[in-house]
């Protein structure tokens, strides 16, 4: 005999798309919000230029006909897109590289800073600068991203399977090199010019032949937390769990780490350490998709970028004549999504 289906049932039914529905018109308006602050990337700053001109710009440079020489067009070309590319580079690096550590350690308020790669990048190019002599950004980022690297596989080699002690090891390898760092700084004035200009955290300055270079680690990172989604939401479910659903809990931390290394590294020796995106974006996410890592993933990908070229752009607009580096203004931002999750309003499911 046939049955009609329950109340709950039909409820379920009909929340599945709308749930699906309202995720991907989430995404929709993160893509427009994304190109609106491309655009603003690149016709707003000390010398403004109409949005008109920029597209202009970018459809002759596009289709290799040939340029006028102008001041807007070298300004768009040399000087905002190389800075506009990075910035939505390192933004996704950083937004994807905190949700993963917030997934793998289960730790709501971790961040890439966590595992100590802002200080394994930071001794690593005062190191550079006092042995080597090293003294361009271009120089130095190679430096960053190893010593980015070291760091996080240090923690993952003590702390790998355990996130409590995971995030204490981070915290330990931080407390341990900061100081070091501070004693190189004290002996070399170059060294500290260096690093005071990179420890600020901007996107001024930065050349695309250092992206040139990096990319294809960014690339890897954006391939294994796809993969990892997945993997992501059963570890949030506990590590007997995962391993009872058939997930080889070790590999999932060994490859998410090594996605964490290859995003943060890069981000951080490309921009520097900018504070609290890879923390504020992963809650926004969750805030808008809910606690599914695989829409998470995606949300990341697009709001980082916005927030930290949005950072870029205020910095530029907030000092009439001058700039505030993108690391500050995003910390600015960041810091009541940490203040709201130290206050326990944040979403549960990390």
């Amino acid at each position: 005999m046939l049955t009609s289906p329950s109340p709950a049932a039909a409820g379920e039914v009909t929340r599945t798309p709308d749930r699906a529905r309202r995720r991907t018109l989430v995404l929709l308006g993160l893509a427009a919000a994304l190109g609106a602050t491309i655009l603003a990337s690149l016709a707003l700053g000390v010398r403004d230029i109409h949005p008109a001109d920029v597209w202009d710009t970018l459809v002759t440079w596009a289709t290799r006909a040939p340029l006028p020489d102008d001041q807007d067009t070298r300004v768009v070309l040399e000087q905002r897109l190389p800075r506009t590319i990075v910035g939505i580079t390192a933004g996704a690096a950083l937004a994807l590289a905190g949700t993963l550590v917030q997934g793998v350690t289960r730790n709501p308020i971790a961040d890439p800073g966590l595992l100590g790669l802002n200080a394994g990048a930071s001794l690593a190019i005062v190191c550079s600068a006092l042995l080597l002599g090293v003294g361009s950004p271009l120089g130095y980022i190679w430096f960053a991203f190893a010593g980015s690297a070291a760091a996080a596989l240090l923690v993952f080699s003590i702390g790998a399977g355990r996130p409590v002690r995971l995030a204490l090891v981070g915290a330990t390898v931080t407390a341990l090199l900061t100081p070091l760092v501070t004693l190189v700084l004290m002996q070399d004035q170059e060294a500290f010019n260096l690093y005071r200009f990179w420890a600020v955290g901007s996107l001024a300055g930065v050349r695309s032949a250092a992206l040139a270079q990096l990319w294809p680690f960014v690339v890897v990172g954006l391939v294994l937390s796809v993969v990892m989604a997945n993997r992501l939401n059963m570890l949030a479910l506990g590590d007997d769990v995962a391993a009872a659903l058939g997930q080889r809990v070790g590999t999932t931390r060994v490859l998410s780490g090594l996605a964490i290394v290859l995003l943060s590294g890069t981000a951080t020796a490309l921009a520097g350490p900018i504070a609290l995106v890879g923390l504020a974006v992963p809650h926004a996410a969750r805030r808008l998709v809910g606690t599914d890592y695989r829409w998470i993933v995606a949300v990341a990908v697009i709001l980082g970028p916005v927030m930290l070229l949005g950072a870029d752009v205020a910095g530029r607009l907030v000092l009439p004549g001058s700039e505030l580096e993108a690391g500050v203004v995003a910390a600015l931002v960041g810091a009541p999504v940490l203040v709201a999750v130290a206050r326990g309003r944040s979403v549960a499911g990390v």
